[in-house]
């Protein structure tokens, strides 16, 4: 079983070099694959808008510039977005710079995408909420173009692009990764159809996950793609959110985290993230002591799992 950081933002309190630490540290700890989540703006709780997940001050670096100066101190972990909101993004330019991402580190880059469901981030950016799912998979199509083609010759509803060329091509090319995230019909049609894996969100129910896995492969079939080249990733556990206690406690008690680890691979999950974020409220409150935590939570996955 693969296993994943999602990174700390919270790490940059620290300053630069930490965060470089950070990011080098859990490779040298020997996990596979180092993921951040996207937010470029998040909005306060106020009439007439939905109430947010997470508060308006959140800590959250960009997703690709931090990707990047990842890149530069590592030499084997994957680098990916878990995940990038997709449609509040120009594909074009999300395009460049995970090809650039791909050749600079050496062929490590995974496109994670998702809809989003912060409407006043799209607001604020200046992208139309709801259509932001159709767009998406049109967005999808168009990136995988800029990756393959010579000459981009593109004419979609909302994106196009004429004799075009984006140059130089990746090492991975067309073949770089997009994985998509959600655990809704719509993005188990969108993985089935364009991804190459799921992104699914904690998963606790095993009824659950094989009905949405049957989806996806369906919607693979579907799509004349190869079911069985799809790849599975859960959280274990996300950040809790205000109220859950027990959720505060989760990441200081390895035998829980090995335990649900164990619990997903039963249900046909390759590979598991763990939110170091959340590691960090379960009490480990520098970057040390989340790279101490992130060791141990390792070695007793593993010793579970394999």
């Amino acid at each position: 079983m693969k296993l994943v950081v999602e990174f700390p933002a919270i790490s940059y309190r620290e300053g630069p070099a930490q965060v470089a630490r950070m990011a080098k540290g859990v490779e040298d700890i020997g996990y596979d694959q180092l993921d951040i989540y996207d937010h470029v703006i998040m909005g306060y709780d106020i009439e007439g808008r939905d109430k947010s997940y997470y508060t308006a001050k959140m800590p959250v670096l960009e997703a690709v510039a931090m990707l990047s100066f990842a890149a530069a101190v590592t030499e084997r972990i994957g680098l990916g977005t878990e995940v990038l909101v997709l449609p509040q993004r120009q594909p074009a330019l999300v395009a460049k710079q995970f090809s650039t991402l791909d050749l600079l580190s050496g062929g490590r880059a995974r496109l994670g995408v998702g809809v989003g469901w912060q409407a006043s981030e799209f607001d604020a950016l200046d992208e139309n909420f709801k259509d932001r799912g159709k767009r998406t998979d049109e967005a999808i199509d168009f990136i995988r173009a800029c990756w393959r083609d010579e000459q981009i010759d593109f004419d979609g509803t909302y994106y196009s692009a004429e004799a075009m060329a984006m140059e130089p091509k990746s090492p991975q090319g067309a073949d770089l990764p997009i994985w998509v995230g959600g655990n809704t019909p719509p993005a188990f049609r969108r993985v089935g159809k364009y991804g190459d894996g799921w992104l699914a969100s904690r998963v606790t129910d095993a009824d659950f996950a094989k009905r949405s896995m049957d989806a996806i492969r369906e919607a693979a079939v579907t799509a004349g793609r190869n079911p069985d080249a799809i790849g599975w990733q859960s959280m274990i556990a996300s950040p809790p959110r205000p109220g859950d206690e027990q959720g505060k406690t989760f990441y200081a008690e390895p035998d829980r985290v090995a335990a649900r680890a164990a619990d997903l691979k039963a249900m046909g999950f390759d590979s598991v993230a763990l939110n170091a974020t959340a590691v960090f409220q379960s009490g480990a409150r520098s970057v040390d002591a989340i790279l101490d935590a992130l060791q141990v939570l390792h070695d007793r996955i593993h010793a579970e799992v394999g």
